[in-house]
């Protein structure tokens, strides 16, 4: 008897499930410890989704003119711009032309008073030369003061690199609980053998099992968004978006960027990652822009600020004192760029930032088709010195570009932005049901338990070696890659030892 007793309970703890009441718990303490950083991202996210089509609303004035079929040239538009800028200290870094009819040109100017990948924009009437607007643009995307409020504080709160944490431990911990959720859904899927009735909520049910049933089959739905989601947030993020850009850099799958480099003595240069073309922008969470592209996802639009050395001491106001290019020179540089790779009308003029640097003329347009083509030239002998097309980039560097422009909601337009807008409130309506969900689980006859209780420990001790192995690894390499989930992870098991004790010396003052 004394064997049998012994060996039974053995047998019933190598047999008893061990994945799903880990993963239980996981997401439990995920959910409710993260959820907090989760909702603010979700609806800050949902937010910047829109913030294109409400961008236009706002700033109708300085987007908006009427149409003309006869445009006035850039040095024309760009010497009423410069004329606005007067003898201030900002220098001219980039034009925009007007990418249709009625849209208005952007003269860009990096300024010594602006924060990091901003800067002063001129917007010109290209019909008539006159300046409609003067407003702050922020990264490769041309984001103006609202959509970069709104895009600020879902990247980091307003906080700065501080706050950016807030954005990295959502970003990395939302596609763990995505995937732990998807394996619990398939699970429980199985073992009632209805998985189509699992994809829709129930509302003849009440009280916790209509929350349930609201949480799962929304989560089912949002799953792969969530992932995608996580995947590229997590390039924009500081301490994991570091160690993917590493990641990247070792497998050889940077995106490519034109150079901007000179040989000496003038000649082709040598394309290598750093120069003209690398975004810096959320764009900068392009990245979610600030958002743009973080390695490639968020540095967002290139540092300019090297045109200011550019000035010389010709009278206030004139072209030469904002920017060492002539107005000129930027009608030319179109011209040419457009004979060989540039065929889009959303285009950024960019001129050398010194006597060593080249033109870089390039596409902007981050929608489907993506035209992303660049192209150097050396401004004394005309010659090009460098060209990037995107038809040229890797797989990874091309699904890198859609999968930030996706984030965005830039790829596929209004219905891009729709689809994000739904996934992000469905993210937070889902950690809204979790608390719910805790609430509807506290005991009953125990009036002293606000909340529900934990999903019980001690999962892992039923798995099996190669299981805990499993397990051991995975939360290392995570934790390595996304340091954010390792710290969190230590939290998590610090607080877990902690009610652990609690509960035992409960339980030996009841008992």
């Amino acid at each position: 008897m004394t064997t049998l007793s012994s060996t039974v309970p053995e047998n019933r703890r190598r047999s008893a499930p061990w994945l799903g009441p880990l993963l239980r718990r996981l997401h439990f303490y995920a959910g409710i410890l993260v959820g907090p950083f989760i909702l603010v991202a979700a609806l800050t996210g949902a937010a910047y989704a829109i913030s294109p089509q409400i961008e236009k609303v706002v700033y109708a004035e300085q987007l908006s003119v009427p149409p003309t079929d006869d445009p006035l040239p850039l040095a024309t538009q760009i010497e009423a711009a410069n004329a606005v800028i007067g003898d201030s200290s900002a220098s001219l870094s980039a034009v925009r032309p007007a990418p249709e009819p009625g849209d208005t040109t952007r003269v860009m100017y990096d300024d010594p008073s602006l924060g990091e990948s901003e800067s002063r924009a001129i917007f010109v009437d290209p019909s008539t030369a006159e300046a409609v607007g003067d407003l702050t643009v922020y990264g490769t995307s041309g984001a103006l003061p609202l959509r970069t409020w709104i895009d600020q504080m879902h990247r980091s709160l307003h906080l700065g690199d501080v706050g950016r944490l807030y954005s990295e431990l959502a970003a990395s911990w939302l596609g763990i609980v995505a995937a732990a959720g998807l394996v619990l859904w398939i699970q429980r899927a199985r073992r009632t053998r209805r998985p189509a009735a699992m994809l829709r909520s129930h509302r003849k049910h009440t009280g916790l099992r209509r929350t349930f049933s609201w949480h799962a089959s929304v989560g089912i739905w949002a799953a792969v968004g969530m992932l995608f989601l996580s995947a590229t947030g997590i390039t924009w993020s500081q301490l994991g978006g570091d160690n993917v850009t590493k990641l990247r850099a070792a497998l050889s799958w940077e995106t490519p960027a034109v150079s901007t480099e000179l040989a000496e003595g003038a000649g082709a240069g040598s394309a290598e990652a750093g120069s003209a073309g690398d975004h810096s922008e959320h764009e900068s969470h392009d990245g979610h822009d600030g958002h743009e592209e973080h390695g490639d996802g968020p540095a967002g639009h290139a540092d300019h600020s090297g045109h200011a050395e550019h000035q010389d001491s010709t009278g206030p106001g004139t072209a030469a004192e904002t920017s060492g290019a002539d107005p000129a020179d930027f009608d030319m540089m179109l011209s040419m760029a457009q004979a060989v790779n540039i065929d889009t009308g959303q285009v950024e003029i960019l001129p050398p930032a010194d006597a060593n640097s080249a033109w870089v003329i390039q596409e902007i347009q981050r929608s489907y088709p993506t035209q992303v083509d660049a192209i150097a030239f050396d401004p004394t002998t005309m010659k090009v010195t460098d060209r990037v097309d995107f038809a040229d980039y890797g797989p990874a560097a091309k699904l890198a570009r859609w999968g930030i422009d996706l984030h965005m909601g830039s790829l596929f337009g209004l219905a891009n932005q729709i689809v994000l807008f739904v996934l992000a409130i469905g993210i937070a309506s889902m950690v809204v049901w979790g608390y719910i969900m805790w609430w509807q689980r506290r005991p009953k006859h125990d009036p002293s338990r606000r909340f529900g209780v934990l999903p019980p420990r001690g999962a892992l001790l039923n798995a099996p070696w190669w299981g805990i192995g499993a397990v051991g690894l995975a939360a290392l390499g995570i934790g390595v890659l996304l340091p954010m989930v390792g710290i969190s992870l230590v939290v998590f098991l610090i607080i877990d030892v902690v009610l652990g004790i609690r509960a035992r010396r409960r339980e030996r003052v009841t008992g």
